[in-house]
């Protein structure tokens, strides 16, 4: 994994190469791989790496970028903006993602 990327879509790409090719979404209930169906709690889950991209022209444009492994062995990319924390996300998953 690289330290930097220059833009959002370069370092998903990248990742995915790497292996991360899930694409993990917030939910109510933690985290899901809507693919496969299945919702992970943010105990079956590790935060490996995260990534900040803040829009050049906007600053309501910023995102981060999550790698994620789950205990189950899944690798993926959850893509979110900075405000995540509004919805209804459980209090443990957004103690997981607080990254500093």
């Amino acid at each position: 994994m690289e330290k930097s990327y220059v833009s959002l879509s370069v370092a998903i790409e990248a990742l995915q190469a790497e292996g991360y090719t899930e694409d993990f979404n917030l939910c109510d209930a933690g985290i899901e791989n809507k693919s496969k169906k299945k919702i992970h709690k943010a105990t079956e889950l590790d935060v490996v790496k995260f990534y900040r991209f803040e829009g050049m022209s906007n600053p309501d444009d910023n995102t981060i970028l999550y790698v994620i492994e789950t205990s189950t062995g899944e690798k993926g990319l959850l893509v979110d903006a900075y405000g995540m924390y509004a919805g209804n996300v459980p209090k443990d998953l957004i103690e997981k993602l607080r990254l500093t």
